[in-house]
């Protein structure tokens, strides 16, 4: 199963850690998590070139982190929010295989 934590404080999106294969089919056939790297690579890359933020970013095999520097950025929480969306209706379609997390930091 592909987690994704979305972390967000005072209503903004703060980063995300996206972990895990989603197993719904062999390595290289998996249109669920070919699907979820699609949304969270595009985000990050987005960031960097359409918000112009640069994102702590860590990558490893099956995992991909992100963390904003700048979090009043008002395209870099469009761009998340629309990942964000993305992922949500991947998770309701595909339940067994991805988990989607908001979590909010204030609490």
């Amino acid at each position: 199963m592909t987690t994704i934590r979305v972390s967000s404080k005072d209503g903004r999106i703060t980063g995300f850690t996206c972990k895990g294969h989603s197993g719904y089919a062999e390595e290289g056939s998996d249109i669920v998590c070919a699907a979820v790297s699609a949304l969270t690579q595009t985000a990050v890359n987005a960031l960097e070139t359409v918000a112009k933020v640069t994102p702590e970013v860590k990558v490893k095999d099956g995992s991909l982190e992100a963390r904003l520097p700048d979090t009043e950025n008002h395209d870099a929480q469009i761009i998340l929010q629309s990942m964000v969306q993305g992922l949500r209706d991947i998770s309701e379609s595909y339940p067994a295989f991805v988990r989607l997390i908001c979590s909010n930091e204030n609490e």
